[in-house]
């Protein structure tokens, strides 16, 4: 018998736990057979503090778009600087602009952990050229695409076999020169987060923590 991919069962838990699908780990379905979460034998969720019910929002971010504390810490930073925008709203239009992360909105890799293989592989093109960063940010009217190679990686092959979401409406994604062309179209808000997100929770969180 083969062994199971690292992680594999581990993302299924993390969804049921927080009684959320977050597309960006990957895995589709986890609440479809057992909507409850793991250790549980009913459906009844526990009662959670105000605390737990925050924590929990902000675990849900780090998560799906797969960061340590510390650069999420280091992104919510950057968003408090300056004035205008609600910092949230700021984060959001960040962390949905990483190239990793557009990588996989775009529909190039099934997950955001995937497309940073492809990133970090040398199969990611920003305006033409070779990004290897997963953290860079892309900016409105940036274009995105993949390198020739690319088109027979098993990554790509699979996100296009079985697409886990639609392309969000702030980018736009064509077909040039046989191969798909991704073009960010505006700057992403919080209604743009592909799961159930709690802003005033989450910004709850951090209102008493110097990030």
């Amino acid at each position: 018998m083969g062994k199971k991919k690292p992680g594999k069962i581990a993302r299924f838990k993390i969804q049921r736990r927080f009684g959320a699908e977050l597309p960006g780990l990957g895995k589709a379905g986890a609440l479809e057979r057992r909507p409850y979460p793991p250790g549980e034998n009913g459906n009844k969720r526990k009662k959670y503090s105000d605390f737990a019910l925050r924590l929990e929002e902000k675990q849900k971010v780090r998560l799906h778009y797969g960061l340590k504390e510390k650069q999420l810490r280091r992104f919510i930073r950057d968003s408090k600087r300056g004035q205008g925008t609600n910092w949230v709203e700021k984060l959001v239009g960040r962390l949905e602009c990483r190239l990793d992360n557009l990588v996989f909105r775009m529909g190039f890799a099934p997950s955001i952990r995937s497309a940073r293989q492809l990133v970090s592989h040398g199969h990611i093109l920003v305006n033409g050229k070779k990004v290897d960063v997963s953290s860079f940010v892309t900016k409105v009217s940036d274009e995105v695409t993949i390198t020739d190679k690319a088109k027979e990686n098993q990554i790509y092959l699979q996100a296009q076999k079985s697409p886990r979401l639609e392309v969000a409406d702030f980018l736009r994604v064509e077909e040039k020169d046989g191969k798909p062309l991704g073009i960010v179209q505006a700057v992403p808000g919080k209604e743009h987060v592909p799961f159930g997100f709690d802003a005033g929770l989450f910004t709850e969180y951090y209102a008493a923590r110097k990030a």
